[in-house]
């Protein structure tokens, strides 16, 4: 009987307890299941009427903004509050960009990750900013082969990513922007190989999915070139509507005059599509000054005399080329002090 009792003992203390029903995997739900809510409405929504962002009047809207670091990287450093938001929108900001890294997602997990974003969502709408939510990787998303670890992914997580942004987000006026893959590139073919059609496809299926849950936010296609170029589009543009394409038109792309380069390689889109410099900034040794002939001053002048949107890159005292000085003063660099001037449209011939 003994021998029984035991046996029947480790039996019972074998099987979980179900008693809650929390912890069972017949109870897991996808990420994003509950739509964020809070404030959706707060500010008009953004949409796309030809080659221009419009709010809800039907006026154009020329978003000047800044990208912040990973939100994994400021909360792990102690700077994830709304005072860092007061700063940016200090800054002259209406638009704030929010890259979210494939490893940070995985690391900090889908919900928890979601928490973040969230709270970032809720501290925009308070402050009157809209928000690019971005899939931070670089690389060849046709062949999963990736620059650097951290933008390591597949097509799967990609698409999950957008199925719960889109999930959670749709509805809300804040979130105006999804852009889809920071920096497409195959890098001279070590990163293997991929066609604009192979890329184009994949786009086309990552767009129909977010669609299924939200038809309102607008996405962003990057070209190749790590998201430079953009002259596919005068044979073979992406079939969808309703969408704006990204330039990153950093100064090492072309060498002067800059201004011809820029029209072929992606500013002719502009007068068919919205286009949307998401990410560009510059360094600038200490006690150098920039110049009226820098290619700061260039390339403002030219994304906002053809009417695209810009956002700097990156507000950040250690991620390259740094906007901040440091943690501890928030003071700004010279690049800093010079896109503070540009949202300021102080700049502007």
């Amino acid at each position: 009987m003994a021998r029984i009792l035991a046996t029947l003992l480790l039996l019972t203390a074998a099987v979980p307890s179900v008693a809650s029903g929390q912890d069972t995997w017949w109870n897991a739900r996808q990420p994003g299941m509950r739509p964020f809510a809070e404030g959706a409405d707060t500010l008009p929504a953004i949409r796309v009427e030809g080659n221009r962002f419009v709010d809800a009047a039907g006026d154009t809207v020329l978003f000047r903004g800044v990208s912040i670091s990973d939100p994994d990287k400021l909360a792990g450093q102690g700077h994830w509050t709304r005072e860092h938001f007061e700063h940016v929108k200090d800054l002259g900001a209406r638009l704030v960009r929010i890259p979210v890294h494939p490893v940070a997602w995985r690391d900090r997990t889908p919900a928890g990750y979601l928490g973040l974003l969230d709270q970032a969502i809720g501290w925009c709408t308070e402050l009157g900013m809209y928000v690019i939510i971005d899939w931070h990787t670089i690389g060849n998303l046709h062949m999963e082969l990736f620059q650097d670890p951290m933008y390591d992914t597949t097509q799967r997580e990609t698409f999950e990513f957008w199925r719960a942004i889109a999930r959670h987000y749709g509805g809300h006026n804040t979130v105006a922007f999804y852009e889809l893959f920071n920096e497409p590139t195959i890098y001279r073919g070590q990163l293997g190989s991929a066609s604009w059609s192979d890329w184009r496809e994949l786009v086309e299926d990552i767009i129909s999915l977010i669609r299924s849950y939200d038809t309102e936010t607008v996405p962003l296609v990057a070209g190749f070139d790590w998201a430079y170029d953009l002259t596919p589009l005068r044979t073979d543009p992406v079939r969808a509507v309703g969408i704006a394409y990204v330039t990153h038109p950093y100064e090492h792309k072309r060498t002067r005059p800059w201004e011809p380069k820029w029209e072929e390689d992606f500013g002719f889109a502009a007068a068919t599509w919205p286009v949307v410099a998401t990410e560009f900034g510059f360094g600038v040794r200490p006690g150098d000054s920039i110049a009226p002939d820098h290619y700061a001053y260039a390339i403002v002048n030219y994304l906002e005399q053809h009417g695209m949107s810009w956002v700097a890159w990156v507000y950040d005292p250690e991620w390259w080329p740094r906007m901040l000085q440091s943690w501890e003063t928030y003071d700004l660099t010279t690049s800093g002090e010079f896109f503070r001037r540009a949202m300021h449209g102080e700049i502007q011939e």
